[in-house]
């Protein structure tokens, strides 16, 4: 009896003992997991900040000049970059590996991002190659989304289903959108007239109403309809007159029109438009199409203009 006493009560300390070590073991568990939400909360909070400098001066930039813009969209680029190191730098504990990996993602394509539009934020507040850096800073804000998008969907979701997995609800970590929410950034237009507003930028818009209209096409004197196929005989090289309105308050200089047919793309420039006038373009198509074919006329906006669905048209045109 003495002996099976003494069993037992050793059986009960064992049991003591690994429940003991188990609920430690739990408990450094939940502390990491804690900690790590934490990190995660003070990362993403901080990146917020950065969206929120970087947004408000493309709103307003007020008084910033070329040189002080750059240098303050280059800190923006710094600072997310140092965002990237640290979470890559982050230990995810127990369940949040896949957690952490799409998280790595989401400040990869953020700091990408970033790397790109300061790049080209000199040049899109210059003159030579302004019209293309603008265009690659508007592509970079897709890439803000995707990271957006994947953190809101994937990401998030998942850190906080680890932590609620582990008695941790309290500890969700918070949303964080780079782009602001219901985004005017994903359009050029929209680029293109917050860098023609910073003071000093070679294509900056003056006061006033900003816009450009494509008001007619034709081919060798042939008008074009956009409802309708085209038929137009051709000898020698078909040239396409490209008629461009200035519906703003202000002339317009360096107009650049562009055709394209079958992935050939060819360029037109008018010199000078004044305000409320027309004028025309005449762009040769080299090589010389034929048969049926898709044309593309696209007018290229202006610093300052906020509406371009009319800068552009498509049309069927048989060419005999």
């Amino acid at each position: 009896m003495r002996r099976g006493l003494a069993l037992g009560g050793a059986l009960i300390l064992l049991i003591l003992i690994v429940l003991g070590v188990k609920g430690c073991l739990d408990a450094q568990a939940r502390s990491a997991l804690s900690s790590y939400a934490g990190d995660v909360t003070q990362i993403v909070d901080e990146t917020q900040q950065t969206s929120k400098r970087l947004f408000s001066k493309l709103n307003e930039p007020g008084e910033l000049s070329v040189t002080d813009f750059v240098a303050e969209v280059e800190a923006d680029r710094g600072a997310m970059d140092s965002y990237t190191s640290r979470v890559e730098a982050l230990s995810a504990p127990g369940d949040m590996k896949r957690a952490q990996d799409g998280l790595e993602l989401v400040y990869e394509l953020r700091s990408g991002a970033m790397d790109e539009i300061a790049g080209k934020m000199s040049t899109a507040l210059g003159d030579v190659g302004a019209k293309q850096a603008t265009e690659k800073i508007a592509a970079q804000m897709q890439k803000l989304l995707a990271g957006d998008v994947l953190y809101a969907q994937v990401v998030r979701p998942e850190i906080n289903g680890v932590l609620a997995d582990n008695g941790l609800e309290g500890d969700d970590v918070p949303k964080s959108a780079f782009l602001p929410e219901g985004t005017k950034w994903l359009e050029e237009s929209a680029v293109s007239a917050a860098l023609g507003s910073v003071s000093g930028a070679t294509g900056a818009a003056t006061p006033g109403i900003h816009g450009l209209g494509l008001v007619g096409t034709s081919v060798n004197g042939t008008e074009l309809s956009p409802e309708a196929p085209s038929g137009v005989v051709v000898e020698g090289t078909p040239e396409v007159e490209v008629q461009v309105q200035n519906q703003g308050e202000s002339t317009e200089n360096g107009i650049g029109v562009s055709v394209t047919v079958d992935g050939n793309t060819v360029k037109g420039s008018i010199d000078s438009i004044p305000a409320g006038e027309t004028e025309t373009v005449a762009i040769p198509l080299t090589p010389a199409p034929s048969g049926e074919v898709t044309l593309e006329v696209e007018v290229e906006t202006v610093p300052g203009e906020q509406v371009s669905e009319n800068n552009e048209a498509g049309y069927t045109v048989v060419f005999e």
